[in-house]
């Protein structure tokens, strides 16, 4: 994993001031703490249906002390901004190709020192959808580490972490439960937003 604003001690110990204030001046609350059994995790990302949500998120993880990494579309990474993207935690994913990204996600956590959270949205965009994504499940699946139920709530202005999910194997069953968790969860956008 490369090296992010989360471990630059100085710039860290600004930025969760910052973040604490900004939110509670905006009226969001922040809600939950990591337990110290997924201090190595897949935090879903939900819902996703904004651009706001990375800021909010990256503010979110200051608050909670998370040292995370985030999943984005290669574009956002294009020329100037790339150093600037991954710096805040980005991994470039190139929807276009094959590039075995959940071997390489679940590598990546496995061999990470210390404790790292990969964010990832389900719904794998931003816009309307129904479908989601698999590709959360089954890199903490074979990375042998817990999924995170992360949320955004706009409608409550409330955002953190909720319960740990350890993966099963069995995917429609676990997905039907984790939907279930996100049923009441309003996004920025809520009509682009279906965990059912």
């Amino acid at each position: 994993m490369h090296r992010t604003l989360f471990d630059t001690p100085l710039v860290n110990t600004l930025l969760r001031a910052v973040s604490r204030s900004f939110l509670r001046l905006n009226g969001w609350k922040v809600e939950g703490s990591l337990p110290i059994e997924a201090r190595k995790c897949v935090l879903i990302a939900a819902p996703h249906t904004s651009n706001w949500d990375l800021p909010y998120t990256l503010m979110v993880a200051f608050v909670l002390n998370l040292n995370v990494y985030w999943m984005g579309k290669h574009s956002l990474f294009a020329f100037p901004f790339g150093p600037v993207m991954r710096w805040l935690g980005g991994i470039a994913v190139d929807r276009s190709r094959s590039t075995n990204l959940v071997s390489a996600s679940a590598m990546a956590l496995k061999a990470a020192d210390g404790p790292v959270q990969l964010v990832v949205p389900p719904e794998g965009t931003r816009g309307r959808t129904t479908h989601w994504k698999t590709g959360f499940y089954y890199i903490a699946l074979e990375a042998g580490v817990p999924i995170v139920l992360a949320y955004m709530d706009y409608a409550r202005k409330v955002s953190g972490l909720g319960p740990v999910f350890v993966p099963t194997g069995d995917v429609d069953a676990d997905m039907a439960e984790i939907k279930r968790f996100y049923a009441g969860v309003k996004g920025r956008r809520p009509q682009h937003f279906e965990a059912g």
